[in-house]
């Protein structure tokens, strides 16, 4: 008998069918290949990331904890041609905040740091309020106050390093030095003129901080600061004192609205002293205005009046139409030009050409400014610099006015003669006068120092002309001239008043600028000084009785200051008041 044994059905339950099945060939190699694929792919991207494209991964790495610090550059000192400073950079700091950290101070500690910062808790807290990750709670912080500051170690309050401009001649000389702002950028005046050569470049470098702010560690500077180029200006400060003192008290006793001095050096065109009156002091601008503001010297136009009569009587001389001793009839004090009639303060009968100067007679000019042509009157104005810019480089400098002589009738040409109709500012008279004491050539003027002894200018008129305006010019401060009050002890002078209407709203009204420029030595020309004064309102007005003291103090001192030799023989003065003449 044969016995069968069943076969036992089932399966493992530790084994999967589905692990049993077998790929096809092709199927397993496409798989392979993918996984081969994905590999090599992630391969590469961890080559680009970690070697090629290296420097993006490190960027973002260095931003969670690298900062760059700026490092101040100084700003550039200004002085004047001797190396006296006039502005002046100080350290200082600035005291900022993380808000959201400094509101964890206690009261005890915001009374504490509002104390040192001479503000109240409420002004303290009113800045730490804002939702902002940066804010300056005080700026312009002496160094002793942040130091007293960090010895607190404030949560959330933090200091930098900044500067703060000084000023040592004050009020003297702010119109022409300027001042910065609280991040040391230029405003005004010079500041402002030369803001990029001062300012430098500022450095940076790279420190490693903490989620706070705080600085953990210092990696090194990667950009070293380049402080700002010094500026020497043409200045002569112990000039400029003399200048700013006598118009100050000028325009006090005239009781004046302003006025204005400048001061140049005929050889190289050099500003040794520009001072205006009223001014300000730059290191406390709390309550400037825009009064005190105003460089008047440079940013403000005037009729000159009588001051321009040389440069018409100059051209006469030039062009061969009249001499030195030229008779000219200015009876009866009076001359009609068209419809207009116009008058000489005092009527004068027949005067030379060199008495129409000393008398300042306005007929005489007028009958020698008619006898020109026009064309060849507004050529002389415009070499001289009128209608121009005097490009000093100085902000808000004015051309002033002067029309195109083809529009000119009779009587503009003859008003222009003496004048009026034609506007300038204090620092184009004072360069045009240049022409009379270098003989017949003008310089650019200068507000930086120049080096050169001598140079070289643009001819206008003849060495001839030149020196016979000189001799009229003396004429002026000698008893019988309008200016005798303008006389310096010591030295021949010469120069010519000025006293023009102001016009307000297209009409001249009873409000006067007196005005006087002048040469000296007459025997050796250096310096010329030209004075305007505003509005003087104290019972006179005239520009020799106004303008020829200050022009005389100021001159007088420049001189001797620069160890200038006397050309003239000291005399005893007698005034007589009854005459109105001087002796010196």
């Amino acid at each position: 008998m044969v016995v069968r044994r069943r076969s036992q059905r089932g399966h493992r339950y530790t084994e999967s069918p589905l692990l049993q099945l077998a790929l096809q060939g092709w199927r397993s190699r496409v798989v392979g290949l993918l996984l081969m694929a994905a590999f090599m792919a992630l391969i590469l991207r961890a080559f680009y990331l970690q070697v090629i494209n290296n420097d993006f991964l490190q960027e973002k790495g260095d931003s969670r904890y690298l900062r760059d610090i700026e490092i101040s550059a100084s700003r550039g000192k200004v002085t004047d041609r001797h190396g006296d400073v006039l502005a002046v950079s100080t350290p200082m700091r600035a005291v900022w905040a993380i808000p959201g950290d400094a509101r964890q101070m206690s009261g005890e500690q915001k009374r504490l740091l509002a104390g040192l910062l001479d503000m109240t808790v409420r002004e303290l807290e009113a800045r730490l309020a804002v939702e902002k990750t940066f804010v300056f709670v005080k700026r312009q912080v002496p160094p002793q106050t942040a130091e007293q500051v960090a010895a607190l170690k404030l949560p959330g309050i933090y200091q930098e390093e900044e500067y703060r401009r000084y000023y040592p001649a004050g009020e003297m000389t702010a119109h022409l030095v300027g001042f910065t702002n609280v991040d040391d950028k230029g405003q005004e005046g010079v500041e402002l003129a030369f803001q990029d050569a001062l300012l430098g470049r500022p450095g940076a470098r790279t420190v490693i901080r903490d989620r706070r702010g705080n600085i953990i560690e210092d990696v090194g500077a990667t950009r070293p600061p380049r402080d700002g180029k010094d500026i020497a200006l043409a200045i002569d400060s112990k000039i400029q004192y003399i200048a700013y003192s006598h118009l100050k008290t000028a325009v006090s006793e005239s009781k004046a609205k302003g006025g204005g001095v400048v001061v140049m050096d005929v050889r190289t065109g050099e500003v040794l002293a520009l001072a205006n009156w009223p001014t300000y002091n730059p290191n406390n601008r709390a309550r400037l205005s825009g009064e005190q503001l105003r460089n008047r010297a440079v940013t403000d136009t005037f009729e000159p009046g009588s001051t321009l009569k040389p440069f018409s009587v100059a051209l006469g001389l030039e062009r061969g139409s009249y001499r030195y001793d030229t008779v000219i009839d200015c009876a009866p004090g009076r001359i009609t030009v068209g419809k207009a009639v116009i008058s000489d303060a005092h009527a004068h009968g027949l005067l030379t050409v060199a008495g129409v100067i000393q008398k300042s007679s306005n007929v005489g000019t007028t009958k020698i400014a008619l006898s020109l042509p026009a064309e060849a009157m507004w050529e002389m104005f415009d070499s001289l610099g009128f209608g121009k810019s005097p490009r000093l480089g100085f902000p808000g400098e004015v051309s002033g006015r002067l029309r195109p002589w083809k529009n000119w009738r009779p009587i503009e040409q003859a008003t222009m003669s003496y004048g009026h109709g034609i506007s300038v500012s204090l620092i184009q008279l004072a360069r045009a006068y240049t022409v009379f004491a270098r003989d017949g050539d003008m310089v650019p003027a200068s507000l930086l120092r120049v080096d050169e002894p001598l140079v070289r200018g643009t001819p206008v008129y003849s060495a001839q002309t030149a020196r016979e305006m000189r001799a009229m010019l003396e004429l002026v401060v000698k008893p019988g001239g309008t200016a005798p009050r303008a006389a310096v002890p010591g030295y021949r002078v010469g120069g010519k008043t000025g006293t023009a209407h102001k016009l307000e709203g297209g009409v001249y009204a009873k409000k006067y600028i007196a005005s006087f420029v002048g040469i000296a030595p007459i025997s050796d020309p250096r310096l010329v000084v030209a004075v305007m004064i505003d509005e003087p309102s104290a019972g006179k007005y005239f520009g020799g009785l106004i303008a020829g003291p200050v022009f005389s103090g100021v001159m007088g001192g420049a001189l001797r200051t620069l160890g200038v030799p006397p050309d003239e023989p000291v005399m005893q003065v007698v005034e007589n008041s009854a005459s109105g003449r001087e002796r010196l």
